[in-house]
């Protein structure tokens, strides 16, 4: 969808999403374009210019044209930084479970990359407090980075650790660390496989233990066990009537 309005001083807004990298005269960009009389090469280019690290992502893309000199300048918006951890770690989404289960690992350069991407859309005043924000994304994801826990690795970031990183805007990796990444995500998704299947185990245990007690009951001894929720939810008997509303005993009832 693509958006025009006047702003003062006889100048012209479009705002259109574009997916990075591949922005070109067709619609919706070119005949929004046409009529104001700039140079749709130059606009397409320097747009793709600006969007070259969102590929395969659409980004918001907003164009001011000067009506009198045709002069234009391309404001850039960014993807959720969300959306930007996933893309660095090559996943399709975050863990359903992020205290216990991790997807992948980044490497500070990843982090310092996105918070780059994100500087004008962060708290921080320095790189410094803006990786610690991507970082602190991170952990609600079941992400790590540096090989540990998001939390850990903030700790490190404010030892200083990473400081000289930081300091060069390192944001490039090695085929070798790339290698090694995914070797890494290879590892974490055969652990949370692993961890699954014995809860499962148990949470069939418990079912065969219990199958003359209450489905209040057995919930109880699932969560009382740490079975995380949504292997609760799969194996879990039918409520009854009456029955789905009431909260397990020790467990809070949802407001």
């Amino acid at each position: 969808m693509t958006k025009k309005r006047k702003t003062n001083m006889a100048k012209e807004m479009i705002k259109v999403l574009i997916e990075g990298g591949k922005a070109t005269a067709a619609p919706p960009l070119g005949p929004a374009l046409g009529p104001m009389g700039v140079n749709i090469g130059q606009v397409v280019s320097e747009i793709n210019k600006k969007t070259a690290d969102f590929k395969g992502m659409q980004v918001p893309v907003e164009v001011t044209i000067d009506s009198g000199t045709k002069e234009f300048t391309i404001a850039i918006g960014t993807p959720p930084a969300s959306q930007l951890i996933l893309k660095e770690a090559r996943v399709q989404k975050g863990s359903g479970n992020p205290l216990t289960d991790k997807v992948a690992d980044l490497k500070i350069e990843q982090i310092i990359k996105i918070a780059k991407m994100k500087e004008d859309a962060t708290l921080g005043k320095t790189l410094k407090e803006k990786v610690k924000e991507i970082i602190g994304t991170c952990q609600s994801m079941g992400i790590l980075v540096e090989g540990a826990p998001a939390h850990d690795t903030i700790g490190l970031v404010n030892e200083g650790k990473f400081d000289q990183k930081i300091k060069e805007e390192k944001t490039e990796l090695t085929a070798e660390e790339m290698k090694t990444l995914e070797e890494e995500k290879k590892k974490l998704a055969e652990e949370m496989e692993a961890r699954r299947a014995e809860f499962e185990t148990r949470a069939k245990a418990i079912l065969e233990e219990m199958k003359d007690k209450t489905r209040g009951q057995i919930k109880a001894k699932m969560v009382e066990e740490g079975i995380p929720g949504p292997i609760i939810d799969e194996h879990l008997p039918a409520a009854e009537e009456g029955e789905a509303a009431k909260p397990a005993e020790g467990e809070k009832k949802e407001s």
